[in-house]
């Protein structure tokens, strides 16, 4: 379930690597101010300027570790990932196991307003023209299509292949996406009324009754 008028400049390999404790703690600190600005004011809206102050630096200080604003960003998007990354553990889950992953994600982001803000702002705002995180959101929206799907054909019973069901299953994990980043908002704008995780589990479970094959080895009513 990460801008800019910089959009056409040459990017950079990555940050700047410090050396001392004290600059990677600099960079570190710098890294989280950014992200709650972004999430606070989108890409377009802040400002390099407004960073390095709310850091305690000159924007020639913030550039230093980061280079561009654009790179600042694709980092706090990495920084993100890398948080999910460890939550998940070395191997993915898979079939009903990432499923359930997925609810357990929704559960952990009602704890987290911050990085919610974020990633609800910023997805939006990339599909807007030259946005610097537009690839980063349709690579990551392919990747997870790829393995929803994946789980809702092991987690079903249908074959990995994809020659029966190919269309339903696609578009359940579509619709997972879907719910799972539209709960995303209404509980942003009225957390005491949206229950992410219950919400989410009650599609995975619908969704997983009506394409599970009929018979033995299934147990929806399947098409």
């Amino acid at each position: 379930m990460s801008n800019q008028s910089a959009g056409r400049e040459t990017r950079p390999v990555g940050p700047r690597t410090p050396r001392s404790p004290e600059a990677r703690q600099r960079q570190r600190d710098i890294l989280h101010t950014a992200t709650d600005t972004f999430a606070a004011r989108g890409y377009n809206n802040a400002s390099l300027a407004e960073i390095a102050d709310r850091a305690g630096l000159t924007q020639a200080g913030v550039l230093h570790y980061f280079r561009s604003k654009a790179l600042l960003l694709t980092s706090v998007l990495e920084l993100r990932d890398q948080t999910d990354i460890e939550q998940l553990g070395p191997d993915r889950p898979r079939g009903l196991e990432f499923l359930r992953h997925l609810v357990d994600t929704a559960l952990r982001n009602a704890e987290r307003e911050g990085i919610v803000r974020l990633y609800t702002v910023l997805s939006a705002e990339s599909v807007t023209d030259e946005h610097p995180a537009q690839a980063y959101f349709r690579d990551r929206y392919s990747g997870l299509r790829a393995f929803v799907t994946d789980a809702l054909r092991e987690a079903s019973g249908l074959p990995a292949d994809g020659t029966d069901g190919a269309d339903g299953v696609e578009n359940a994990a579509n619709a997972i996406i879907a719910v799972m980043d539209g709960l995303q908002v209404q509980w942003l704008l009225a957390p005491g009324s949206v229950d992410m995780a219950a919400s989410t589990d009650l599609v995975i479970t619908s969704l997983l009754a009506t394409l599970a094959p009929p018979g033995p080895g299934g147990s929806g009513t399947g098409r």
